[in-house]
């Protein structure tokens, strides 16, 4: 006999405020016990350190998660100059010091080498793996891996604030898969001394941001049930908001959901003009809702996902 899978069916999206000191996976799960929920995910790690938007995918929309973490992604963080930790944050162990401050002047000098499309070098502590073990792991185990550069947009990265000598505060806009502890890491070292993260915030993820967020505190609270916390659920479109729509008729949407590529001269002045023609994804509406994803390539309309 198939057992019965535990907890309710949700579709739809929670945008938690995570908390410091916790993990993004701890923070999930206790989302998903107070929600009673059957299945859930998150899109976009966040390390224990750092707070912000932590997307909560349930039921269905874990399917979309791959385009939430695609998307580009607004953080704040603070370098403490002086220090470099393990860890490339404030939780790890000081493995070198300077006595070097840079300027104003020569933060700014150093920020345009971190623009656009570069190579980084991930931090040890990451879940890459390396040879089928975690690089933590082997760091932990005092084996810190040998990393390979990586290629890493940045799209913007300001000095926004200076407090002291021994702090600026930074707002990157990035793409998937940046390390904001090697940015820090990486600044500091061009700026001719060392330094790690000492705080940091993620402010938005795709057409997630902070106006949205819940705080965590709210679904540890007995007082409140899965059925009311269940109004903090967001519609599974909500990820997609902003990939470009394309409103399909019902015969046009069938054949693409029968696995049919249609061809885009036939669909001539639907195509919405932000829409990318060589290898863009769109968002196809069938009946005024969000039905599935495609992509358009090689004058094709393609299904990619269905909803």
């Amino acid at each position: 006999m198939a057992r019965t899978k535990k907890g309710r069916k949700l579709d739809g999206w929670i945008i938690l405020d995570k908390p410091q000191g916790i993990t993004s996976t701890q923070a999930l799960n206790k989302v998903k016990r107070a929600l009673d929920a059957q299945k859930a995910g998150h899109a976009g790690t966040l390390d224990p350190l750092a707070t912000g938007i932590l997307p909560l995918a349930f039921g269905s929309a874990t399917k979309t998660v791959p385009y939430v973490m695609d998307a580009t992604k607004i953080y704040h963080f603070t370098i403490r100059f002086g220090e470099a930790r393990d860890t490339d944050d404030a939780e790890g162990e000081v493995v070198e010091t300077s006595a070097a401050r840079p300027t104003n002047e020569q933060i700014e000098a150093a920020l345009p080498q971190f623009r656009g499309l570069i190579m980084q070098v991930p931090p040890v502590f990451s879940a890459l793996k390396v040879a089928g073990e975690r690089a933590y792991d082997m760091a932990r185990d005092g084996r810190p891996p040998e990393l390979p550069p990586r290629p890493a947009q940045i799209d913007r990265f300001e000095l926004i604030g200076r407090p002291d000598a021994d702090h600026a505060a930074f707002e990157v806009q990035s793409g998937k898969g940046v390390y904001m502890r090697a940015l820090a890491r990486d600044l500091a070292r061009a700026c001719g001394t060392v330094g790690h993260i000492a705080v940091l915030r993620r402010l938005r993820v795709g057409p997630f941001t902070e106006a949205m967020a819940v705080p965590l505190d709210i679904f540890l609270d007995e007082a409140h049930t899965p059925a009311t916390l269940s109004e903090f659920l967001r519609p599974l479109s909500t990820a997609l908001d902003d990939i470009p729509a394309l409103a399909l008729n019902a015969a046009e949407f069938l054949a693409l959901s029968q696995g049919q590529a249609i061809s885009l001269v036939d669909l001539m002045g639907k195509i919405p003009e932000e829409a990318n023609p060589d290898e863009g994804l769109v968002r196809i509406l069938a009946a005024g809702r969000t039905a599935a994803l495609a992509r358009l390539s090689d004058g094709w309309l393609k299904p990619e996902r269905m909803f």
